[in-house]
């Protein structure tokens, strides 16, 4: 993927920079940058790679975390803990308005 001069334009204009065209130009050029270095990486075959909780890890394993699998440990409290709010609706907690 590449972007062109008028990509660059729109994309400074969204985001309300003003960019000469030297500028635009150099801004260009840099992004085109970022996007052969993605692609460059998306490229590299990472079948079979462990994930890394840190990139450091590599070097120095005393110090990575252990991954482990995503899943709930702790039970639902929230009726419990929505007996002592003044007023709920539900599931929600109910604050007064404080902007008018």
């Amino acid at each position: 993927m590449s972007l062109e001069l008028n990509d660059v334009k729109r994309i400074a204009n969204l985001a309300r920079l003003e960019l000469s065209e030297a500028e635009a130009a150099s801004t260009l050029e840099k992004l085109n940058g970022f996007f052969s270095i993605a692609e460059q990486l998306k490229a590299v075959d990472t079948t079979g790679v462990a994930p890394l909780s840190h990139p450091i890890a590599t070097v120095m394993p005393e110090i990575c975390l252990r991954l482990r699998e995503d899943k709930v440990t702790e039970s639902n409290h929230r009726e419990e803990y929505q007996q002592v709010a003044p007023a709920t609706q539900d599931g929600l907690y109910l604050v007064p308005k404080v902007i008018e």
